[in-house]
């Protein structure tokens, strides 16, 4: 394996982060976070952890940055699907369109969700202050990319109520996902109960819960 200790120059220093972080998202395609130590990483990369701790803060920022590249891709995808939603003429059908699409995206983006769902609660609270401070000025630029990208479907919306769409969507995503991944026992009486399959009622959700906040931002809009 290459000799990741040797590297000296930034071209080779960024090369390294790279193969770190993608090791890492391989990891996460096969299991949650909460499974993923920072041995277990290190292992996979052929790397002794103090090695890896070299390249990042922590194990929680390498997911962080994981989870700012997979934003990134998702919204340069989410800018090329938006402007063509079709709708038609009825009430509300516009906002109804946009948010099922924007719903559609997120959940059919499982890497996305499962890092917003452990941003706040996991994930943050074992960075230091300067990986903290670079982490949240790229999330912000992210979030007022997307923001834009609704406003420009939707240019009623104020900046401000753009931006409230945009934390509703972080915030019904990391609060539903964890009912898209029950235990064995919790899904088999789930199943017994004829409750529908969880990640059907983790679409549903999400495309109900931002349909109804778009809507509403949307009618609040309208009566200011």
């Amino acid at each position: 394996m290459t000799d990741f200790q040797r590297a000296r120059r930034p071209e080779q220093i960024q090369a390294r982060r790279a193969a770190i972080l993608d090791v890492a998202a391989q990891l996460l395609t096969e299991h949650p976070i909460a499974d993923i130590s920072l041995r277990e990483l290190s292992a996979r990369v052929g790397l002794a952890k103090s090695n890896v701790l070299r390249y990042f803060d922590s194990r929680e920022a390498i997911f962080l940055e994981i989870l700012d590249r997979t934003q990134r891709e998702w919204l340069d995808a989410l800018e090329i699907a938006l402007p063509q939603v079709r709708f038609g003429p009825g009430a509300y059908e516009r906002e109804i369109a946009l948010a099922s699409a924007i719903a559609d995206a997120a959940v059919g983006c499982p890497l996305l969700c499962e890092l917003i769902s452990t941003m706040t609660a996991v994930l943050e609270r074992n960075i230091s202050i300067d990986f903290a401070r670079g982490f949240k000025r790229r999330a912000a630029v992210n979030n007022a990319r997307f923001a834009a990208l609704v406003r420009a479907q939707v240019p009623e919306l104020s900046e401000q109520a753009a931006a409230t769409f945009v934390g509703a969507v972080v915030v019904t995503v990391a609060g539903l996902w964890p009912y898209a991944k029950p235990t064995h026992a919790v899904a088999q009486v789930m199943a017994e109960l004829k409750a529908p399959p969880a990640d059907e009622m983790f679409a549903n959700g999400v495309r109900e819960g931002l349909t109804n906040q778009l809507i509403g931002l949307v009618a609040r809009s309208a009566g200011s």
